[in-house]
């Protein structure tokens, strides 16, 4: 396995329809795929706006199953034609009315490798979570692909050090991390907190967000996606505020054993000392 992983991540505005939004999709990998990477991810729930901005059933209409949904299927495809590892966030119906934020992860021969589920679910102004999703059941699974061992934390999750750490733990090399965050909420921590948790766990982070305004609100997503080390330096810069963009960039995966050995961070854990912290 190659020690430099070629890495592209996608934030994209909102076309007004799924059909759209997944051929656009579609088109970045593509463009992805003749730059040389080798897996790519996308935005929180990719192929719908971001209707949590409002608490209304009509919206239940974007979810679909995992993995035998029409998106999954047509990502797959993708996958195959492309010989990219793909991470796929979307809104799952497991049955009538167990509903998920979920991340679909699809290694580079189109074969489904699993899901991981959004754990930590928000409701607040702007991001009515609650009312759609569960929380996520599925713990933190790190999946081996032909790329290496990818993990996933989906937007809010990544205020909530515990999951980081555990994808760590688990053995990931890499993070996607697919947000919707707009930009009077939390634009001082998008480029504090991930970098933070990259050095904390010492692997490397995608951080995706949305850019633009949709339809069903007033969040401002501010884009700025970006990949960064595990010393928590950006690599390359990130990418636009108000623009669609795709970003490739190189990840030297020997680093992560380079920082490990230098600064020794899971070598010193104290597990035995940490019982309070899963107290109630």
């Amino acid at each position: 396995m190659a020690n430099v992983v070629r890495a592209a991540l996608v934030q994209a505005t909102w076309t007004g329809d799924t059909e759209s939004m997944v051929a656009k999709h579609e088109e970045h990998a593509r463009e992805a795929a003749r730059q040389g990477a080798k897996i790519i991810g996308f935005q929180e729930v990719f192929n719908a706006p971001y209707f949590c901005q409002v608490q209304e059933p009509e919206h239940y209409r974007w979810a679909e199953p995992v993995p035998d949904g029409p998106t999954v299927r047509r990502m797959q495809d993708l996958a195959r034609e492309t010989g990219m590892v793909v991470v796929v966030p979307v809104f799952e119906v497991e049955q009538s009315g167990f509903y998920y934020n979920t991340a679909v992860v699809i290694d580079a021969d189109g074969s489904v490798l699993g899901i991981y589920r959004k754990h930590h679910i928000p409701q607040v102004k702007g991001f009515w979570e609650k009312y759609y999703f569960r929380p996520g059941n599925v713990g933190w699974p790190v999946f081996d692909t032909a790329v290496g061992r990818i993990g996933v934390y989906i937007c809010y999750d990544r205020h909530f050090p515990e999951g980081w750490r555990q994808l760590g733990l688990n053995g990931a090399q890499l993070v996607y991390n697919p947000s919707a965050t707009s930009r009077g909420l939390s634009a001082y921590l998008w480029q504090l907190e991930q970098p933070a948790a990259a050095v904390a766990n010492e692997y490397f982070v995608a951080a995706i967000n949305r850019v633009g305004q949709e339809e069903y609100g007033d969040n401002d997503f501010y884009g700025t996606s970006y990949f960064v080390d595990p010393r928590g330096q950006f690599v390359g810069e990130p990418a636009s505020d108000k623009a669609e963009e795709l970003v490739v960039r190189d990840l030297d995966f020997g680093l992560i054993d380079e920082v490990r050995q230098q600064w020794a961070f899971y070598r010193d854990r104290r597990p035995d000392a940490y019982e309070g912290l899963v107290e109630p």
